[in-house]
């Protein structure tokens, strides 16, 4: 036969007791959520780009015209193990809000059980004993103060973030792939300037030869233009090892094994350099996924600090049993019926100051996520404004290495004429040349420049905001 525990019933004095210790334990459980103080500015410090550039909206590395890109941002959707990681946290924190519910429901619990047993002693005849017994439990705490539902607030919450942290894993993804396709195409840029500086060097090498065999230049000069030549190879050798890393890198992001990988071609100099408008300040909070997650965070926060104020007042619990039994294996004809109705109310009286030293520790654990959320915003602030700054003066400083470029040229151009016509000397080609290839060389870098500024804005804007976050299956 099962057994059903009689409901605990409190003495007299105990009620008044939990009363008194309910009305001051109750006060510690409305203290009202505070959030950071951020004093968010009017308007961007530098000068923005124009009122009619467009907003960012999904699919923001669509605006550099490169399909190879997209194609990458496509591979790298699909591959990358940091957004499978990401994905899993997702699904984890959804479980954990799955069990915060299910604690809303009541419980019920089911046995079924026979036995069979036999007794001999000396001198006695020997007995028998035969059961069998059957019975259903069902038990539910009831909500009172509320404590079951903030449990499940801060999983809903938690899971928000999880959500959040997911778009801000794919934001740090994309742009890093967008960055490492820039910087190989980059070298490859830098590659084919090198060795068209490398070509110029041959020319003017047999140049000079053809005229110390006609008793013009001296052998100083040819030695002077060889050493140039060999330096110009040698300056190919660094590039070329940077490309190969930056292929490795991609490969890794790609979720591709990095040995032999080699990334799909493009023209540098087609790349588009997008304007875009940043809007408001206040906006930025509605658009970064990293401070959606830290509010999502903090609201959590809220919630837990109240789960612990909440466990502090007394808990009430139904409960509800039945039973069926006899005396007969593996058989419940003509049973004994019981069944059992119980309400119990569980207060702890001492526990040595776990609960109390519990909601000190959760208030501290919302400090702290207080002022990482303001920090994050103020982080957010600086990174759009250098974003912003950034932007216009690489702008500026490609257009001035453009003039610097042109003028380099055309110095080349005049000593290499000059020298051909004999009124000229090699020193003045030799130094025309080097300023024109570090005049190239420069200009891709900053046309990189003004790529990575334009990333780096649009990742401190928060990147594709308005995309929704994965199905979980």
């Amino acid at each position: 036969m099962s057994t059903v525990m009689k409901p605990f019933a409190f003495p007299l004095a105990k009620p008044l007791v939990l009363a008194v210790a309910l009305a001051l334990q109750a006060c510690a459980s409305t203290e009202p959520a505070r959030g950071p103080v951020v004093e968010m500015p009017a308007a961007w410090s530098p000068t923005t780009p124009a009122a009619e550039a467009p907003q960012l909206t999904t699919a923001w590395w669509e605006s550099f015209g490169s399909q190879p890109l997209e194609r990458l941002i496509e591979e790298a959707q699909a591959g990358s193990p940091d957004l499978r990681i990401a994905i899993e946290r997702m699904r984890q924190a959804d479980i954990a809000l799955q069990q915060a519910g299910i604690s809303r429901l009541p419980s019920v619990n089911g046995s079924l059980g026979t036995s069979a047993g036999r007794t001999d002693a000396p001198g006695t005849s020997s007995t028998s004993r035969e059961s069998s017994s059957a019975g259903l439990s069902v038990s539910y705490e009831v909500d009172l103060w509320g404590r079951i539902a903030a449990g499940v607030r801060a999983g809903e919450a938690s899971f928000q973030a999880s959500q959040y942290d997911w778009k801000t894993a794919r934001l740090s993804l994309l742009t890093a792939v967008a960055n490492n396709y820039f910087l190989w195409l980059n070298t490859a840029e830098r590659l084919r300037i090198a060795r068209e500086n490398l070509a110029i060097a041959e020319r003017v090498l047999g140049i000079v030869e053809a005229r110390q065999r006609n008793g013009v230049a001296t052998a100083l000069e040819v030695s002077q233009q060889r050493t140039t030549v060999l330096s110009q190879r040698t300056a190919l050798l660094p590039i070329e090892l940077q490309q190969r890393q930056t292929a490795t890198a991609l490969a890794l992001l790609l979720g591709r094994v990095p040995q032999g990988y080699q990334p799909e071609a493009g023209e540098f100099t087609q790349l588009r350099v997008p304007a875009l408008s940043p809007g408001l300040p206040s906006s930025l909070l509605t658009r970064r996924p990293d401070l959606a997650s830290a509010e999502a965070q903090l609201a959590a926060s809220d919630a837990n600090v109240e789960v612990a104020r909440k466990a502090l007042l007394p808990s009430l619990s139904l409960s509800a049993s039945g039973s069926l039994g006899t005396s007969a294996l593996i058989s419940l004809a003509d049973p004994t019926r019981s069944v059992s109705l119980g309400l119990s109310l569980a207060q702890s009286i001492f526990d040595g100051g776990r609960q109390r030293l519990q909601i000190r520790s959760t208030e501290s654990q919302r400090v702290v996520l207080i002022e990482n959320y303001g920090k994050a915003i103020r982080t957010a602030l600086k990174e759009v404004d250098d974003g912003l700054g950034n932007v216009a003066r690489s702008e500026r400083q490609e257009a001035l290495q453009r003039e610097v470029v042109a003028q380099a040229r055309r110095s080349l151009q005049l000593a290499e004429l000059r020298y051909r016509e004999g009124s000229g000397d090699l020193l003045s080609v030799l130094d025309a040349q080097r300023t024109l290839f570090a005049a190239l060389d420069a200009l891709a870098t900053q046309g990189l420049s003004r790529l990575t500024a334009a990333l780096d804005l649009y990742k401190a804007l928060g990147g594709d905001w308005a995309g929704p976050p994965p199905p979980l299956s």
